[in-house]
This record gives C-alpha cells, structure tokens and sequence, in this order.
C-alpha cells in the first residue's frame, strides 16, 4: 500500500492506541515532532520508533523544527541551547567566520537529531525580512541581503546534511515581507513582481538544488489576487518549478495555521492540487488528522519519485564529526575569538 501524501503529529510523547490505529490506516508519508512530544532521549526514541512501526517503514521520515533561537524543539537540560540565526550573522569577522558558524552549528544540531532517529530538519529559513514586516522572521533570518542569505542558508544545509538530515528551505518563495503572522491571518504582500525577484526569490533560486522545501501560506497580489503559495496552482507551477527552478519535494506549511480557510480536507485538497506533493498537518487533534486524510490522496507519480530522491540524499553514513572539538569551536566563534 501507498504511503499518503501527509505528514502529521501527534499529541504527546507516547502514541495512543486511537494514533496508531489511524497512522497504521492511512500510512502517511512522514511525521512531525512538537515539544509537547519530547521530555528526554530514550522517549524520543521510542516515539520515534513507535511511529515509524505504525506505518511499516524504517525510513519514514520524522521532522522537526529545530532552527535555533525561539524556534528550537530540542533544548536544555538534554540538548544544547543554539543562538538564532541573526547572532551567528552578527559575529566578529564578517561573511567568512558567518559561514563557518553556521555549517557547524547545523552539523551540531544534525548531531543530536540524527543521535534520536530525526532525519529531516524544517530549516533553514531563507526568507529576507523587510522593513515594517511582521517579525515572525525577524531574527529567524540570516541577514537582511538575498546575497548573505544564500550563503548562509546554503551553510546551514550543508552542516545538515553532512550530519545525515536533510533540510527544509522555507518560505518558499518568501515570507520576509508578510506584515502579519500567517498562523493567526493570512498575510497579503503587495509588492511588484520585480520587487519580488529582487529581493524575495534569490535565496530560493540560488539553493533550488535541495531536496525539500515549505511553503509560505501568503497571498502575493503580483503572483496571484486569490489564493495564498500553498493553494495557487500558478505560484507552484509557474514561480516555485518554473522560475525559481525548484525540482524537489514540496511540502506545505501547516493546513491548521489560520492563514488559509475552509475546513481540513479542503484544504488538503486544494493545496495537492495546486501542485504540493505533501501537505503537513502538526497539531495531533484527531479529528482535524481524519479530515486531512479524507482530503489528500496517496503519494504516486512525480511526487512519489520527488519523495524518493529526497531520502536518497541522506547520507548512507555523516560525516565524522568530534563533538567535543567541534563544540570548542562553535562556542570560540560565538566568544568573538580570532579565527
């Protein structure tokens, strides 16, 4: 059987009997892991083993978002504490000790996740903030130029997948100019398409190569007068494939968040259509998990093969990596040291 093209979470830091049944009926593509769900390592790693038997598949792919900064899901007492990305692109030494920082605090962070089983992380964040925009970027962000941003995020992948963990380029094809949040309304840019190549597609354009990427749930007037990225065949098919030349796998942003209406199945269905191959649905409610199924179909043709490139770029083994050397390092640079 098929695995369908979702990905859900789930309520707590052990499956109920309600879950497993579900996700053992529906066989959905991969999973997503909150903090409501973790409270240490041997947990982690029993939910994480507990999901992937529910569908069959050692390989299912379990998300998380771990960024750095306030959006970190693994953290203290287990797992260390990672500045965001603005306090890595602020450091002394300009876009040379910016870079190393990154890759090698995403390598760390690739560490502990692949240590519990995760193997695909939803960073890095690629969006460009602007002025007057909502600062649910803000300091997410990797610089205020699409050219810092490029490098940056392209570190941050690179450390990613270096310690076996693929990454999420997000908001595809740019959330920096949003002036509200999109988990509480649906933000409406008004910026010209030309703005929009200037500034907002470059970072996505320059890292189309990797092998996953999210959606922004924003309404683009220049792009679309009617339905936000997520839900508008003409942003997928014509900016995200077509100009921005993005070949892999795209997920959408949660189907819960309050930026897009209509109940669940619609919007499953809306956002395939438009031409996502998953949709992502996080918040474990039961119901609103049923209705998402009803909604999205299973995962076949090119979004099936979209799938299976993008676990085959983990790595058969990461990079060898001596945690505590490499952990000197991260924190000299945070420290300012000279290189």
């Amino acid at each position: 059987m098929r695995a369908s093209a979702a990905i859900y979470g789930c309520l707590g830091p052990r499956l109920g009997a309600e879950e497993i049944a579900f996700f053992r009926d529906v066989r959905p593509w991969g999973f997503i892991l909150f903090a409501r769900n973790i409270e240490g390592p041997d947990q982690v790693r029993g939910l994480i083993s507990a999901l992937r038997e529910s569908v069959g598949r050692e390989d299912a792919p379990v998300l998380i978002d771990q960024e750095g900064g306030r959006v970190q899901r693994f953290g203290p007492p287990h797992w260390r504490k990672y500045p965001a990305a603005r306090i890595l692109a602020r450091l002394p030494g300009g876009l040379a000790v910016w870079r190393e920082a990154v890759r090698l605090g995403a390598r760390l962070m690739a560490d502990d996740l692949h240590a519990l089983g995760v193997n695909v992380d939803c960073a890095p964040v690629l969006d460009v903030p602007q002025p007057g925009a909502h600062d649910i970027i803000g300091d997410r962000a990797y610089g205020e130029t699409p050219e810092e941003v490029a490098v940056l995020g392209r570190a941050a992948a690179e450390g990613l997948l270096a310690g076996g963990v693929l990454p999420v380029i997000k908001h595809i094809p740019g959330h920096g100019r949003a002036a509200s949040d999109s988990h509480l309304d649906l933000p409406v840019v008004e910026a010209s398409l030309e703005a929009l190549r200037q500034t907002d597609f470059p970072a996505f354009q320059a890292l189309s190569d990797m092998p996953l990427a999210m959606t922004a749930h924003v309404l683009y007037r220049a792009l679309d007068r009617r339905r936000p990225a997520t839900t508008s065949r003409r942003v997928i098919r014509d900016v995200l494939r077509g100009e921005l030349g993005f070949a892999g796998l795209i997920m959408s942003d949660d189907l819960s968040m309050k930026a897009l209406d209509g109940d669940m199945a619609r919007r499953a269905r809306q956002s395939l259509a438009a031409g996502c191959d998953v949709v992502l649905h996080c918040n474990g409610d039961m119901t609103e998990m049923k209705a998402v199924a009803a909604g999205a179909r299973s995962l076949s043709g090119r979004a099936a093969l979209r799938a299976e490139a993008a676990l085959a770029r983990l790595p058969r083994r990461p990079e060898p990596l001596d945690r505590r050397e490499a952990e000197a390092r991260f924190d000299a640079l945070l420290s300012g040291a000279t290189p």
